[in-house]
């Protein structure tokens, strides 16, 4: 099934996270809270601006972002729990090159 996002609506899939800890701890599923990191699927057209124009998003399919803690709606969509959210609960686009630079 395809899903196209109406207006300045964002799809997401949550990015799993770390099983252990930067000091080598292992933590077990039931304490792991929700990642607040997830990577857009899909985006909406754009939401209209003063004039009538379409204004595109800023972020597109692929991109790794954070959001908020209780941001976005949950979804089922074939089988797959997906977030979906406003534009405007997207706190960042996460740069992986700087990421990987920064590790090193």
């Amino acid at each position: 099934m395809k899903f196209r996002p109406l207006h300045d609506r964002v799809l997401i899939r949550r990015v799993a996270p770390e099983g252990k800890t930067t000091g080598g701890i292992i933590i077990p599923d039931a304490a792991q809270e929700k990642p607040m990191e997830g990577e857009i699927v899909a985006v909406g057209p754009g939401v209209r601006g003063e004039k009538g124009a379409v204004v595109p998003l800023d972020v597109k399919p692929g991109d790794r972002i954070l959001f908020g803690k209780w941001s976005g709606s949950e979804i089922k969509l074939d089988g797959k729990d997906l977030l979906i959210m406003s534009e405007s609960d997207i706190m960042g686009i996460i740069d992986s090159p700087a990421v990987a630079k920064k590790a090193a």
